[in-house]
């Protein structure tokens, strides 16, 4: 059974314990509010204000575990507080470790403020939970797949598309790394998994993958610099950097230019781009 009053008042708190430069928000001018306004709160939820509004004054349709989920995530919560939110809702909650996508506060509080810079947060098996505008701006969406595409390693193997945003030279060495990696997380996490379940379809429809799998290889590895073909602003040579959060096996990739290089004014010219991209989306 749902808990209204409990769920507006946990809600409440959490809201009012947060400040916009927490959740990666601009202050601006004359602000009044204790913590986040509900339409602040609303927005980094994907939801309406007047949903999550009834919610705090105890009224509403009941929430849906995905609606939880969106509202866990958009507060920054904790795994301990998402599991409370989710049981004052009327739900079990989700698992936790290698299948949860609920995004620690931490490494949501570095990617926050990852503004001037492509970034964004994967799983193990490199399905994007969340990109920069910059990084968007850099290789599309990555957030818009659904099932198996959501893997850049099934992505890789199954749609030529993907292939394009890479320098041809490199890409025998993608296709080691991304069976290498599926190898190790199909070990690690047993053949009921998500990963096997990849593999297995890898196996069946593509003979590429088929070949690079029999070579049995493990720990194949970048060197720490990519290098993208961007389609308006040509080649670029990128350093990943990666932060892991091993709790919940997802990863937070940062790519940077060295200063001075051609690959670092691309990229200036890129953050133009991306803004006038999203100024005509919205």
């Amino acid at each position: 059974m749902i808990d209204r009053a409990g769920l507006a008042e946990f809600l409440r708190r959490r809201r009012e314990s947060l400040q916009p430069e927490d959740v990666g928000l601009p202050r601006g001018q004359r602000r009044r509010t204790t913590g986040l306004r509900r339409e602040e709160v609303a927005t980094l939820c994907h939801i309406s204000t007047d949903y999550y509004s009834r919610l705090e004054r105890e009224r509403g349709p009941h929430p849906s575990e995905q609606m939880i989920a969106s509202i866990a995530q958009g507060l920054h919560l904790s795994l301990d507080e998402r599991d409370h939110l989710f049981r004052l809702a009327g739900h079990n909650p989700p698992t936790r470790g290698a299948t949860s996508e609920h995004i620690s506060p931490g490494l949501l509080r570095i990617f926050d403020r990852l503004t001037d810079t492509p970034a964004e947060i994967v799983t193990e098996l490199g399905e994007t939970l969340r990109q920069t505008p910059l990084g968007v701006a850099l290789t599309g969406d990555l957030t818009r797949y659904q099932g198996p595409a959501r893997s850049i390693g099934y992505r890789w193997f199954t749609d030529p598309a993907t292939r394009a945003l890479y320098h041809p030279d490199d890409h025998a060495l993608h296709s080691r790394v991304f069976a290498s990696g599926l190898r190790r997380t199909v070990t690690l996490r047993g053949p009921d998994s998500w990963a096997a379940h990849l593999q297995r379809l890898l196996l069946d429809r593509s003979e590429e993958f088929r070949s690079v799998w029999s070579e049995h290889e493990v720990g194949i590895r970048y060197n720490g610099v990519k290098r993208f073909m961007h389609p308006e602003i040509g080649a670029l040579e990128l350093t990943c950097q990666i932060l892991l959060d091993p709790d919940q096996a997802h990863s937070l990739l940062v790519y940077t230019a060295v200063p001075g290089s051609e690959s670092y004014e691309k990229m200036q010219l890129l953050s133009v781009i991306g803004t006038q991209h999203i100024a005509l989306s919205s």
